[in-house]
């Protein structure tokens, strides 16, 4: 790779940090404001260069489609079907992994496809890959990835206490869950950190 200039090594770093504090990559015309630019035309001009240099791709048709190129970057495993009572990260159901780099956001330690239509009025739909953070606490009103009683759903969590807990679907066709962790085998297996329309 070349090495960039001043301006240029200032436009990669703001493109890391952006992904690194939000999940996703800035637009031009949020890197041309960023850094004064008098356009996002200016910024493109900038992304092409860096990109010939080998440190970005940039992705056609996509406001936010620049990816970082990084050697040995970790894969993240996209999981599908989850079999009642296994582990989420169980090699079976695995369906395939996608570059780090690709998917933006470093706390992502998977994948999950989405079954159903639960969580439509929130902009997740069938088929949506989340990203699911094993390592962020989930607090009231985060969308999260549960199992009960061996089954694994995509529910927004209203309601914890040790006495009760409620799991709400975005979808008014359904109703709430409601978990009694006396009787009721519960596990909050990771909070959604992040949503793809998965073509890929």
């Amino acid at each position: 790779m070349k090495n960039l200039t001043k301006r240029q090594e200032e436009i990669l770093n703001l493109i890391k940090n952006h992904i690194f504090e939000f999940g996703f990559p800035p637009t031009r015309a949020d890197i041309a404001k960023s850094l004064g630019f008098k356009s996002p035309n200016a910024a493109e001009q900038h992304l092409r260069a860096i990109e010939k240099k080998g440190f970005i791709k940039i992705l056609t048709g996509a406001s936010r489609g620049i990816v970082l190129n990084e050697t040995n970057s970790e894969e993240i495993p996209v999981i599908g079907l989850v079999a009642a009572g296994g582990p989420i990260l169980a090699e079976e159901n695995v369906e395939k992994t996608i570059p780090r780099t690709h998917l933006f956001k470093s706390s992502i330690d998977y994948y999950l496809r989405v079954k159903g239509d639960s969580m439509v009025d929130v902009g997740i739909y069938e088929e949506d890959l989340i990203g699911v953070s094993k390592s962020i606490e989930p607090k009231l009103g985060a969308i999260v990835v549960a199992r009960i009683n061996n089954e694994v759903t995509v529910k927004t969590l209203s309601e914890f206490s040790k006495n009760k807990i409620t799991l709400k679907p975005e979808n008014k066709n359904y109703r709430d869950i409601h978990v009694d962790p006396s009787v009721d085998e519960f596990e909050i297996e990771g909070s959604c950190v992040a949503l793809i329309r998965d073509n890929i």
